[in-house]
């Protein structure tokens, strides 16, 4: 192995543990895609590298023995959101840049660095934060689309944006539709609770009232030798 191969696996180690645990993981918190996106990482570049090197200068050997590799990852669960889906490309793009080297040796790294960026920014919380897609069922039978959507509005207090109605069920009274919609708020109403906090934070608070002075024990009268003398309780 010579130093260029060992620079690129190492390249390529720090890349998909950056996108594995520096981006996915801190965003989506699932840990056992971590380990998905790692072994499906190095394993296309094992495979990628290992096909170059016996396939050399057989460019169809090379494709052929590629698709064989790429035809038994399956991303048809139901259990995958789309951005587990985008991050499994991502992982398995890296493997096969880092694997075919393709053109001068600051290719590779320059897409690879690419493509985390995109990662980076595409699936940043702060983009589009308030923009909601939910498959929803609702217990009764919506036919007028117009009171769909002033139901859906009322139920999460939003503004939809476009939705798919999928079922609707006469025999059950059941609606199932596909939802996206905006949650309520913007710069003015995010200026109007920081300018509320600040005058929490800043503005003292106004001194509190004194205590009212306590209430006089009735006294009890006590005979004695003398008279009648008033003991407190």
């Amino acid at each position: 192995m010579n130093a260029g191969i060992a620079l690129i696996l190492l390249f390529d180690l720090v890349a998909a543990t950056v996108l594995a645990y520096g981006i996915y993981f801190r965003r989506h918190r699932r840990r056992d895609m971590l380990v998905a996106y790692l072994a499906l990482n190095v394993g296309v570049l094992a495979v990628t590298i290992a096909l170059s090197s016996v396939a050399s200068g057989a460019g169809i050997g090379l494709g052929l023995g590629l698709f064989g590799v790429l035809s038994i990852i399956r991303l048809r669960s139901s259990q995958l959101t789309q951005e587990e889906v985008a991050y499994y490309f991502v992982a398995l793009a890296l493997g096969l840049l880092c694997g075919l080297r393709p053109g001068s040796w600051w290719v590779a790294p320059f897409l690879a660095i690419m493509l985390l960026a995109v990662m980076y920014v595409a699936d940043h919380p702060r983009l589009l934060r308030r923009h909601r897609q939910q498959l929803i069922t609702l217990d009764a039978a919506y036919t007028d689309e117009t009171q769909l959507i002033r139901r859906i509005e009322d139920l999460f207090a939003a503004k939809v944006s476009h939705l798919v109605v999928i079922e609707v069920n006469l025999v059950l009274d059941q609606t199932i539709v596909d939802v996206r919609f905006r949650l309520p708020g913007g710069p003015r109403t995010v200026a109007r609770v920081a300018a509320w906090a600040l005058g929490r934070a800043f503005v003292p608070a106004p001194p509190a009232s004194p205590a009212p002075p306590p209430a006089p024990s009735p006294a009890v009268g006590i005979a004695s030798p003398t008279g009648v003398a008033g003991v407190a309780r």
